[in-house]
């Protein structure tokens, strides 16, 4: 990559801390760095040093060290500056480095141009965030194997096999005059086939990272007075929704985020669905159709003193379509144990009955995600690209299977590729990169 400006930036979290980090990256880092310790600065050796303002006097010391290109995490020459954490000290080194030749970087420059010097695809870029972010152990775990590179390998063997696709039937399409049918007789719709499982397999395990990294959405449904925010409360550990013996109290969406067995949720809490003329309970009720609609699981709550109503058959039969967990809430409420179906779980916030069974419930599809190691963090970016080009893979299949068209499927086997290079980076466009890079910290 050509030259280009130097930048710097604080890496270190704002506040007062015992060391802060200040670094440079670029044609200049060196000169700076030197300039700024009156001292020459071997590479890769750490040394204690004295930091001087342009009057030559000191403003701190600590260590700094120089990492030539191309050995470095941007790939160009990078000086990291050691000093005291003290945020008005970092300030002034900061400001003098930039006297001195650099400017503050953006928010993800540091790691945009090691994504541009290709010391990191676009996928491992993106996992060093998620992993600053991560929280829980297991998603942790899951953005090292990303930034390791173990997604972005299983993306190359996906686009190497559409490739491999794409060369046979652009061959083939070259001889379509002779009166060989290459494309029948090397059974494409079976190879087409076998590529798009292996898509859906590494897509099962990016959904389960996705999960991992923004966590399970989990959507409280039922009638009114059902149990829900009690629900809530009892799973957030505070009175997070007003409950009332009054239905219908709940009449927007109530967002929490909290952790189960490591495992991060976010619940939201529903108005009541039931009919209403009452214009803030209708909007209500919509949203939370909407809610109901997108979320990864859903716990459908029904008064175990009540029974299955009318009107929660008409909410199950709404529900035929969606991943839902039929509970029955208050079952402190039921005296004779005959009334009980054995085929459904029946919990109580105030006895606590059922519920250690019920948050089993909520986290056994997940929980295990990590327990192989085979989990790799994945962004919405990434699932959305993957879905594309599964359905690109059952585009051409469908299309070759009906038509015979080799000119058709290699269109969309190309199109298939591109949506697979969006993930690592080998296609994309300045403003994809400007998205992702301006999500990042400042220093990173």
């Amino acid at each position: 990559m050509a030259d280009r400006d130097t930048i710097a930036a604080i890496a270190t979290p704002a506040g007062v801390g015992g060391i802060g980090i200040i670094r440079l990256s670029g044609p200049l880092a060196l000169s700076i760095g030197e300039s700024l310790i009156h001292d020459e600065l071997p590479a890769k050796q750490v040394r204690f040093r004295r930091f001087y303002d342009s009057a030559k006097q000191i403003l701190d010391h600590g260590i700094c060290f120089y990492y030539p290109q191309p050995h470095s995490f941007s790939g160009e020459d990078v000086v990291e500056i050691q000093a005291h954490g003290g945020p008005v000290l970092l300030d002034m080194l900061l400001e003098r480095v930039c006297e001195l030749g650099a400017r503050l970087a953006r928010a993800g420059e540091f790691s945009e141009r090691a994504f541009l010097n290709g010391k990191l695809d676009l996928a491992q870029a993106e996992a060093i965030a998620d992993l600053i972010e991560s929280g829980s152990r297991a998603a942790a775990k899951a953005a090292m194997r990303s930034l390791e590179g173990e997604f972005s390998s299983h993306i190359r063997v996906l686009v190497e096999d559409v490739i491999s696709l794409r060369v046979y039937v652009e061959s083939a399409l070259d001889f379509a005059e002779e009166e060989i049918d290459f494309l029948a007789d090397a059974n494409i719709s079976d190879k087409l086939l076998v590529c798009q499982q292996a898509i859906e397999r590494v897509l099962q395990r990016a959904e389960q990272g996705r999960i991992l990294k923004d966590g399970l959405s989990l959507v409280l449904a039922g009638l009114p007075n059902a149990g829900k925010s009690s629900l809530l409360n009892h799973l957030a550990g505070y009175e997070a929704a007003i409950v009332t013996d009054i239905p219908g109290t709940t009449r927007d969406v109530i967002h929490e985020h909290i952790s189960l067995k490591g495992i991060p949720i976010r619940v939201r809490d529903t108005a009541g669905l039931r009919e209403s003329d009452n214009p803030v309970e209708q909007e209500g009720i919509k949203r939370a159709w909407q809610e109901i609609n997108k979320a990864d699981s859903v716990i459908l709550l029904v008064d175990a003193s009540l029974g299955i109503t009318p009107d929660d058959e008409i909410i199950i039969k709404q529900m035929e379509s969606i991943n839902y967990q039929l509970v029955y809430s208050k079952c402190d409420l039921l005296t004779n144990e005959g009334q009980r179906n054995k085929k459904t779980s029946y919990i109580s916030v105030h006895s606590g009955e059922g519920m250690e069974a019920l948050i089993n419930q909520i986290t056994g599809e997940v929980k295990d995600f990590n327990q192989d190691n085979q989990t790799i963090l994945a962004r919405r970016r990434h699932i959305d690209a993957l879905q594309r080009a599964r359905q690109g893979l059952i585009q051409a299949r469908q299309v070759f299977d009906d038509t015979g068209s080799g000119e058709l499927m290699a269109e969309d086997l190309r199109q298939v590729q591109q949506d697979l290079n969006e993930i690592t980076g080998e296609f994309n466009t300045e403003d994809l990169l400007g998205q992702i890079f301006s999500r990042f910290c400042i220093g990173k």
